[in-house]
């Protein structure tokens, strides 16, 4: 099944932060990383759904301080001993979440851009997950780790991380920055 585009400004529209992610992406292959088997990854094979997978690889990163509605429940309960792609096709597959995202998708005042449309934004989502601050983008092949953290220290290394994406690319100005945190 072949990769959708979407959701994403392709890399080869910015040459400097496409090449900062294959070396980012060798570099890992050959010096290895850290990467606890807990992490929750999925990866995207859906076009324009880049927020739905952040928001699902946030939820999947801390289950265990959450309550979910059956959907979620049952999502995550079917897709932990799946691979990454394999919940990327099992993502895609599933009518419940399609239909969920698309009715949320229509509730907003601004009509929704087409799966195959190519736009110029992305979510990712930074966790703390084991004692390690990832980077989970369905569009990399694996997480990302970006060092240790720990539940006193989390807000300030997501914060460097942040920073380090601004550097690469300071003419970039759209920018959000969304907090999954207890009320």
């Amino acid at each position: 099944m072949a990769e959708k585009k979407g959701c994403w400004l392709p890399l080869e529209a910015n040459p400097d932060l496409k090449k900062y992610e294959e070396q980012e992406t060798e570099r890992i292959h050959k010096e290895g990383q850290i990467c606890s088997d807990e992490v929750f990854f999925i990866k995207q094979t859906i076009g324009n759904a880049c927020g739905t997978i952040g928001m699902l690889h946030a939820l999947g990163n801390c289950q265990e301080q959450l309550t979910f509605d059956w959907f979620l429940k049952s999502f995550f309960e079917k897709t932990k001993n799946m691979n990454s792609k394999e919940r990327g096709r099992y993502l895609e597959e599933n009518e419940d979440l399609s239909d969920a995202h698309e009715a949320s998708a229509l509730e907003g005042d601004t009509a929704p851009p087409a799966p195959e449309e190519t736009v110029n934004l992305h979510f990712i989502a930074i966790v703390h997950r084991k004692g390690h601050l990832y980077e989970l983008d369905g569009r990399k092949p694996f997480p990302i780790n970006h060092g240790s953290t720990s539940g006193d220290t989390f807000l300030m290394d997501a914060a460097r991380v942040c920073r380090e994406f601004m550097t690469r690319d300071p003419s970039e100005v759209h920018f959000t920055i969304v907090a999954l945190c207890k009320v």
